[in-house]
């Protein structure tokens, strides 16, 4: 091997940072701490004792680590039916918001019919109304239907979603109408180009829908403590929230518990956090 070789192979000397390089990290570090604080905090408290969680003045690192809120946390509460009932709901509930959304979305990007703008402006106001307004006129139904304290009263009033339909309303409308024009001319009917072509183009924003809608339905505290009195029918935030005693919140083991309920979405967050990005930048949402 000649010298020239052994020039060409070598690895080129990295270029140093400049200025707005070394800010722009300096301030990513600065978010990532802020956002990254309270889980440090939640993770030391759990793993102190009781008494020292309340301890004042307040301390980052235990002084006595033990994992005592984590064994009571699982002896006393009903910590694993609450984690099944939260998996039961949120994945419910996806799996409709997911059908329904595309099938209004696309209904609205592709056909028309009688009615179809006020429809619209319909579902578009109610981006604009908050789920808590809601509450009482939708318990009120889920009463007079039988559906307290069952998995139905849980999941059907979180499966109107006004701006999941939205969202992929404004992909299916990027969609080259000439695709499915080539397939009605072959032969496909509505149903058909709708399952082989659209849905399979949509897979990102759909994983987008899907991961926003899964998140929202997690942690959704206020309507599932509406509509269940029943303890084996609670789910992780509900459950975490009635972990006190006659001495008041047991702070380790709550921290414990919200570490619990918190994992499951930072999981989705690490391992998807690429079909996240990706569908929000599929959705046409940038421009608005």
């Amino acid at each position: 091997m000649t010298a020239t070789q052994i020039r060409v192979r070598a690895p080129k000397a990295r270029k140093p940072w400049t200025p707005s390089q070394i800010v722009l990290t300096l301030l990513g570090a600065a978010v990532s701490a802020v956002f990254m604080a309270p889980l440090a905090w939640a993770l030391f408290t759990s793993l102190k004792s009781e008494t020292e969680a309340v301890a004042v003045p307040t301390h980052w690192l235990p002084k006595d680590w033990t994992v005592q809120a984590w064994k009571a946390i699982f002896e006393t509460g009903n910590i694993t039916n609450w984690f099944v009932n939260s998996v039961v709901v949120s994945v419910c509930v996806t799996a409709v918001v997911l059908l329904v959304s595309a099938l209004a979305g696309y209904g609205f990007a592709r056909t028309e019919f009688r009615g179809k703008n006020a429809l619209m402006g319909l579902v578009m106001a109610g981006l604009m109304v908050s789920p808590a307004v809601l509450g009482v006129p939708l318990f009120t139904t889920v009463q007079q239907m039988g559906m307290v304290d069952t998995y139905w009263g849980m999941i059907l009033p979180q499966c109107a979603p006004a701006a999941m339909v939205y969202i992929l309303y404004k992909f299916f409308q990027g969609i080259p109408r000439e695709l499915e024009e080539a397939a009605f001319i072959d032969g496909a009917g509505r149903w058909r180009v709708f399952f082989t072509i659209v849905l399979p183009l949509s897979r990102p924003s759909l994983a987008a829908v899907g991961i926003f809608t899964f998140i929202a339905s997690w942690n959704n505290f206020l309507w599932p403590y509406m509509v269940t009195n029943n303890p084996d029918l609670m789910t992780m935030p509900n459950g975490i929230a009635t972990v006190m005693n006659s001495y008041g919140i047991q702070w380790a083991q709550l921290m414990a518990g919200g570490l619990m309920a918190g994992l499951p979405l930072i999981i989705v967050f690490v391992f998807f956090q690429r079909q996240i990005v990706a569908g929000v930048a599929h959705t046409g949402l940038a421009g608005q």
